[in-house]
C-alpha cells in the first residue's frame, strides 16, 4: 500500500526538492495527514503489519502522522523508495531557475536522457526504485505493507508491478496522501486495488 506524502514545503515554494533540501509538509500537508489517520481510525479498512518511509523529511513526517491509525507500527526507513534524485547541482534549485539555466525542452519520455544535471536518469530511479519495491514485497512476503513515499514511486510501481514501459504512454496524477495499493495474486502477478483513493481529502482547501 503506497501513500503518497502530503503536501510538502518544496511544491509550495516551487524549488526541486530533492532528499537533499526538502524541508517536510506544509500545514495543509499535515492537515492532509491528519485526515487520513482519522479516517483509518474512524473506519479502518487495512490491519498494517509493517510501516516503511522513504527517507524524505515530507515522507517520514507523513507516516509519523498516520502511524497511530496503524497500531503505531516501528518505521522503517528504505531510501530506494525515495523519489527522483535530482543531483546535487538540481536539488534546491527553484523551478524558475531550472527553465532558464536548461530551458523547457527537457524530455521525460526517453528514459535515459539525464533531466537533471549530475543527478538519475529516469531508467536508474526505475531500477533502483523498483528493486526496493520488489525487495521489500519478497522481505514482508504475506504481509500488508504500508509505505510513505512520493508520486514518481507510485508510478514506478504501476510500470514495474504491471509490467508496463518504463517511461511514456500514460502519465498519472497522484494526489497528496492518496492510497494506492496492489496485492501480490500469484508469484509472478500483481493485481491493483485501488489508485488514488482521496476521499479523506474532501473539504480540505
Amino acid at each position: 500500500m503506497l501513500v503518497r506524502h502530503g503536501e510538502s514545503v518544496a511544491t509550495a515554494e516551487k524549488y526541486i526538492g530533492g532528499h537533499r533540501t526538502c524541508r517536510g509538509l506544509t500545514d495543509l500537508g499535515r492537515r492532509q495527514a491528519e485526515a487520513l489517520r482519522d479516517r483509518w481510525l474512524a473506519n479502518p479498512d487495512i490491519v498494517a503489519d509493517v510501516l516503511v518511509s522513504s527517507h524524505f523529511p515530507r515522507a517520514i513526517e507523513t507516516a509519523e502522522i498516520i502511524a497511530p491509525a496503524l497500531g503505531n507500527l516501528e518505521m522503517h526507513i528504505e531510501p530506494g523508495v525515495g523519489e527522483h534524485d535530482p543531483g546535487p547541482i538540481c536539488d534546491g534549485m527553484t523551478y524558475d531557475a531550472y527553465v532558464q539555466r536548461y530551458g523547457r525542452g527537457t524530455s521525460w519520455e526517453d528514459p535515459f536522457h539525464n533531466v537533471f544535471e549530475g543527478g538519475e536518469t529516469m531508467s536508474a530511479f526505475h531500477h533502483r526504485a523498483a528493486s526496493a519495491l520488489y525487495a521489500l514485497s519478497n522481505t514482508y512476503a504475506g504481509k500488508t505493507v504500508v509505505i510513505t513515499c512520493h508520486g514518481g514511486v507510485v508510478d514506478v510501481a504501476f510500470r514495474s508491478l504491471l509490467r508496463l514501459p518504463i517511461a511514456g504512454v500514460f502519465e498519472l496524477k497522484t494526489l497528496n496522501t492518496s492510497v494506492t495499493s496492489f496485492e501480490q495474486a500469484e508469484p509472478l502477478k500483481w493485481a491493483i486495488e485501488r489508485y488514488n483513493d482521496a476521499a479523506h481529502l474532501a473539504g480540505l482547501a
